[in-house]
């Protein structure tokens, strides 16, 4: 049996328990996306401030992972290290090969638009619509759906809410496609404290309705990533007909994808490029109208969620890799912006723990092998 020798003298046999059937194609009864991360090139710098440099194979061989298991692809979204280490230059590479790559499969994608060309530091609403402006137009080149993302620059130089209405307004209009929206919450980016004009959650709610509302044709959709159920629940009670509520909430995702008798949500979610198999499956039970099957699979993927995203949450990005690593998705644990220092010792000793718990470590002597070396390296 593979064992794992953790931290602390504990050791853990590897179960291996849950071999989770392909579906036969995407899920019918909900649309869900999958943020993908990227796989950093071992042998380049990699590290803080340098250009980042993918191992462009492996990165795309993960898409393939994702639409095979019946997933949309969300692309360079945070969790691909949008801020946190991948410049843009390399994003927007990353865009067209994976827009080609979901072409050549009839995958679904779509694919972040922010400002992350521009340096840090203050600049104009004038500069931000340029920035924004451009990167659309890198999207619509692709087949991919623009991600509208959040933008640390226009939370710095925004005053009001018109400032949001007015780049927002203006992007849709320039959009040849509806697009989705995007809420990031301060807890995945503490820069965008005050985005939609408000430090008040409820005002700038308003603020994005009265956005939605006055373009309901431009919008596919608002993805939100608040991690509050209640909050999401009603805004999505709000939403105009034929505008989707994509969670973003990776601590409370099978509640509100459930739904309820007003309605559900769809997803676009980070802990899918961690649980994708079974998130394959739970939405395959779904789809054929079997909640206990439904609710059962994705129970134990909650607490590795929680985990993974637990404070800081922007370091959640470090767990998806980690995993990604030990299920043999790459061949190493390295990141760009050498983001893998971002969580400790005994936060990847609970990870192996509760990712063997839900079924996703499908080779537990690979698992254990690579678990075992590093716990040997870092932890003596």
């Amino acid at each position: 049996m593979a064992t794992v020798n953790l931290p602390g003298g504990r050791s853990l046999a590897l179960s291996g328990r849950a071999a989770w059937a392909k579906p036969a194609g995407p899920p019918t009864s909900r649309i869900a996306y999958a943020a993908a991360h990227v796989v950093a090139d071992p042998t380049a710098e990699n590290a803080p401030g340098e250009p980042a440099v993918l191992d462009w194979e492996t990165t795309l061989k993960f898409r393939h992972h994702l639409w095979s298991h019946g997933l949309g692809v969300a692309e360079a979204m945070d969790t691909a290290q949008r801020g946190m280490g991948l410049d843009y230059a390399a994003t927007k590479e990353l865009i067209r090969r994976s827009a080609a790559e979901a072409d050549s499969v009839g995958g679904r994608i779509v694919a972040g638009v922010a400002t992350d060309q521009l340096a840090p530091g203050p600049v104009s609403l004038e500069q931000i619509r340029v920035a924004y402006t451009q990167q659309l137009a890198d999207v619509a080149e692709t087949s991919a759906v623009p991600v509208l993302m959040c933008s640390r620059h226009l939370a710095a130089a925004a005053s009001t809410a018109d400032d949001y209405l007015g780049i927002y307004v203006d992007l849709l209009e320039k959009s040849d496609k509806p697009v989705v929206l995007h809420w990031l919450g301060t807890a995945f980016d503490p820069a965008l404290e005050g985005y939609w004009g408000s430090s008040d959650v409820d005002k700038a709610t308003e603020t994005l309705l009265e956005l939605i509302n006055a373009n309901p044709a431009k919008v596919d959709g608002v993805k939100v990533s608040l991690l509050d159920a209640d909050h999401e629940i009603g805004l999505r009670r709000r939403l105009p007909e034929g505008v989707r509520l994509y969670t973003g909430d990776d601590f409370n995702y099978p509640q509100l994808i459930r739904g309820d008798e007003q309605g559900y949500s769809d997803a676009l979610l980070g802990i899918f490029a961690a649980i994708a198999p079974a998130a394959a499956a739970a939405f395959a039970a779904l789809d054929r109208g079997d909640l206990d099957e439904y609710d059962r699979i994705f129970a134990p993927t909650v607490p590795l969620s929680r985990h993974i995203f637990k404070k800081p949450t922007f370091y959640y990005k470090t767990g998806i890799v980690f995993l990604a690593w030990l299920a043999g998705h790459q061949d190493h644990f390295t990141m760009v912006g050498g983001l893998q220092s971002g969580r400790s010792v005994p936060h990847f000793a609970t990870l192996i723990e509760l990712a063997d718990a839900a079924g996703l470590l499908p080779d537990p002597d690979l698992a254990a092998a690579r678990a075992n070396r590093f716990f040997e390296v870092m932890a003596g």
